[in-house]
Order: structure tokens, then C-alpha cells, then sequence
């Protein structure tokens, strides 16, 4: 049996198709909404060059690919992020996934805290400050919260906690929603303020019991795949 081959390690072209694959067990119309952004964005392209002047056909033809290919692209990264977020839905594990995908300036922590029934709390730290996701049972991670927060303004009193439970409840950010969510909870820290922070945090988890995670599905990153998942 060949072993699975890392998403970082793909080609871009291998990426693209197994995204495309990927999708499309959720998102059966993938495929046709492509088709129609190629043939929307290549008439666009070809009415904006017809006018330039050079060869009657050649510019008109280039800009109708270029905007075709564009607008395919566009549709896949956004189709292919919603199918994704889908299949997740509802996985142990799945908002430490979603929370991969934060750009550069973030650190996430996946389960830094956790019950033996998997739910769990992850932790982002980047611009808006301490964010803590948890995911599972609302009562319990609603306690799981209250602790971690306690534990963080032990070490970054004056730094800004968020608390976030990922779910589809009353009062819960969704999956799909969750990194816009973060992303939008402002700019509090940043520069010097930040490798502090991460100075004291590391000195907080160095003090945590050493206590294995519990058994079952560890948190998948989507690293290897938000580019495509992006459009780009």
C-alpha cells in the first residue's frame, strides 16, 4: 500500500486536483459553477480588450482567457473552502482545523485544555490578543473557558481574552464563520508586545501536568491546502 503523500509536498497541480476531488464529494456542482465563472469571466475579458488597439483577435482572446481563468479560480477557492468546512462540521477537532488557516502574525495552539469527553479548548494568539476557541459540549467548555481564562490573566492580566464556542447554537460562531470571526475581533498588541506575549505564554504551558491528550481524532490542519482553498 503507497504511503499518502503530505499536501505540502504535492505539486501544484496535484494540489489543485485533489481539492477539486476533495470538493466535489460534497459540492456536486462544483464543476458547472467553474464552467460558468470561466465563461462569465472570458467574456468580460474579451468586451475589456476589444477595444486596445494591436491585432483585432489576439488581445481580445488573451484578456478573455486571463479574466476567465480568474474568475474560475475565484469560484473554486470559495466553493471548495465552503466544502470543506461541510465536511468538518461537526469532527472532533474541526475548528483547531479551521484555525490553521490564519495567515501569518497568528499562533495557534490546538486542545490546550480538555475533558475526557474530547471537548476541548484551542488557543489563537495574534493582533486582537489571548483568543480561546472551545469546542464541545456547551456546559463543559463553557467551564473549560472560565479555567483557561483564569490560567492566561495569571501570566497576561493586561493583555485582551477572548472566549469563542465554535458550534451551531444560540450564541455560537459557526465553523465556517470561525477565522472570519477572529480575525475581526480588533488590533490590540502588536511588535514587541507580541513576542512578549508569546514569552509568557510559553512559560504558562511549561507549568501545565503533563498529561497526555485523550484518545480519538486528532486535530487535522488544513495548511497544506488553504491556499487552494483560497483561490489562489
Amino acid at each position: 500500500m503507497s504511503t499518502p503523500v503530505a499536501p505540502e509536498k504535492m505539486s501544484r497541480r496535484k494540489q489543485l486536483v485533489q481539492t477539486y476531488k476533495m470538493a466535489r464529494k460534497t459540492d456536486t456542482k462544483i464543476g458547472l459553477w467553474m464552467l460558468g465563472a470561466f465563461i462569465l469571466g472570458a467574456a468580460v475579458g474579451f468586451g475589456l480588450f476589444y477595444f486596445l488597439p494591436g491585432p483585432i483577435w489576439l488581445f481580445p482572446v488573451i484578456g478573455g482567457l486571463l479574466f476567465g481563468l480568474l474568475f474560475t479560480m475565484i469560484i473554486f477557492g470559495r466553493r471548495a473552502q465552503r466544502a470543506a468546512f461541510n465536511q468538518m462540521d461537526g469532527q472532533k477537532g474541526a475548528a483547531a482545523a479551521a484555525l490553521g488557516m490564519l495567515r501569518r502574525g497568528w499562533k495557534t495552539d490546538p486542545a490546550v485544555a480538555f475533558t475526557k469527553q474530547q471537548d476541548v479548548v484551542h488557543r489563537v494568539i495574534g493582533p486582537p490578543g489571548i483568543v480561546l476557541v472551545g469546542e464541545g459540549s456547551p456546559a463543559r467548555v463553557k467551564q473549560l473557558l472560565i479555567n483557561e481564562r483564569r490560567k492566561h490573566e495569571r501570566v497576561a492580566s493586561e493583555t485582551p481574552i477572548h472566549e469563542v464556542v465554535c458550534g451551531n447554537g444560540e450564541g455560537e460562531v459557526p465553523l465556517n464563520k470561525l477565522v472570519k470571526h477572529v480575525t475581526k475581533l480588533g488590533r490590540n498588541i502588536k511588535g514587541q508586545e507580541m513576542t512578549d506575549l508569546l514569552y509568557r505564554i510559553k512559560a504558562l504551558d511549561a507549568n501545565r501536568s503533563n498529561i497526555p491528550l485523550p484518545k480519538g481524532p486528532v486535530p487535522t490542519s488544513m495548511k497544506g491546502q488553504r491556499g487552494n482553498l483560497r483561490g489562489r
